[in-house]
């Protein structure tokens, strides 16, 4: 894990999940890929973490609102907001997207604004792919049953208004502009033994229309060995901005 994010000469990561780490712990780990700055955004209950090769500044530490909280800085010239929205009820996500959407109207819109993480939701973009999958809509029905607190599904249906939402609003899914074909950033084949369901697309860049139109490239990191790396596959994008 380690080599593979120092491979990828990253500028910013932001992190999903990091169970069991510290602020050491991770500016350890950022410091074996090249960044000499770092924030967590607590130690319990599946923190989210970033780390840049630029200061972090302004950061902000939410739990109130979110079910995993909220993580954002500015770093590099990019507000950078580190997303984990609630993984198995739709109308808690909606309550999560509409307390950012606030936060983020504060935002100028000369500002480069970047959402990036686990949305836990589905995007209308992959709506032809998912309803070609047979198991889809069974696989949530099952996991709504085997978790009574989740609600997955609303009205038997996939919800895709989440992210619409933030489209909307003016961002827009950097990755799915770009690709040539679906790929889904989970499940992986790290866990194989287990009924994940159906590939989906969970994970998402999202960027307001000032940083939106700087941005190079984005894709998803499918290969053998994110595989294995994470039960998530990674993304990655370039965008051609200012050095701070």
């Amino acid at each position: 894990y380690l080599e593979y994010v120092r491979s990828l000469k990253a500028d910013i990561v932001a992190l999903q999940e990091l169970n069991g780490y510290t602020e050491e712990s991770l500016a350890e780990d950022a410091k074996f890929w090249g960044h000499s700055y770092s924030a967590i955004l607590k130690t319990d209950g599946f923190p989210t973490g970033i780390t840049s090769r630029y200061p972090l500044q302004k950061i902000q530490k939410e739990v109130e609102g979110y079910h995993h909280g909220m993580l954002s800085c500015k770093t590099g010239g990019i507000w950078v907001y580190v997303i984990h929205l609630h993984p198995g009820h739709w109308e808690i996500r909606h309550r999560e997207v509409d307390l950012l959407l606030k936060t983020l109207a504060s935002h100028k819109a000369k500002d480069q604004v970047l959402l990036v993480g686990d949305f836990n939701t589905f995007s209308e973009q992959d709506h032809k792919y998912y309803s070609q999958s047979p198991d889809m809509i069974p696989f949530f029905r099952r996991l709504d049953k085997r978790w009574k607190s989740n609600r997955n599904l609303r009205d038997d249906k996939l919800d895709y208004s989440h992210l619409t939402k933030f489209e909307k609003s003016g961002y827009l899914d950097l990755v799915a502009q770009r690709r040539k074909e679906f790929l889904g950033t989970f499940p992986t084949k790290l866990r194989l033994d287990e009924d994940n369901g159906p590939s989906r697309r969970l994970d998402y860049f999202f960027a307001n229309q000032a940083l939106a139109q700087k941005c190079i490239d984005a894709r998803y990191l499918v290969n053998k060995a994110t595989d294995v790396i994470s039960d998530h596959y990674p993304a990655i994008a370039e965008f051609s901005v200012e050095k701070p």
